[in-house]
């Protein structure tokens, strides 16, 4: 057998059940968060394996990392959307309509390449902080 041989990480209850509570949610949750809303249901999970199944669905791209200047969120959307991000109380949230009407999104193409996906994120001030 080959030592270049890499064995294929199989997918736990723990794993299937944190990227499908972050495929559900839309509000880009923290680690911390994370944790906290999948130990409701699976009591035994250990804060050290929350953190580590999100940094390895990072690694595989099976979730996107939007951070902040204080945190680092997770969506389990990974379709290309952008994001904004409330600079008073730190909440993202998605863009996507906006976005759909932009010349280079829609024909994917710019003067230098084809674009294969992308990451726009907006900053500014939400309207529940406006208030």
């Amino acid at each position: 057998m080959s030592k270049n041989l890499v064995k294929a990480e199989r997918m736990t209850a723990q794993k299937s059940f944190i990227l499908n509570y972050l495929r559900s949610v839309k509000t880009h949750p923290s680690a911390e968060v994370v944790y906290k809303e999948v130990r409701k249901k699976l009591p035994n999970i250990s804060q050290g394996t929350v953190y580590r199944v999100l940094n390895g669905f990072k690694k595989k791209g099976e979730l996107q990392v939007i951070n902040t200047k204080d945190i680092a969120h997770f969506d389990g959307d990974i379709s290309d959307h952008a994001h904004f991000i409330c600079e008073e109380c730190g909440n993202v949230y998605d863009v996507m309509s906006e976005c759909s009407a932009c010349g280079i999104l829609k024909s994917k193409k710019t003067k230098v390449g084809a674009v294969q996906k992308y990451t726009i994120t907006f900053y500014g001030t939400c309207y529940k902080c406006k208030k």
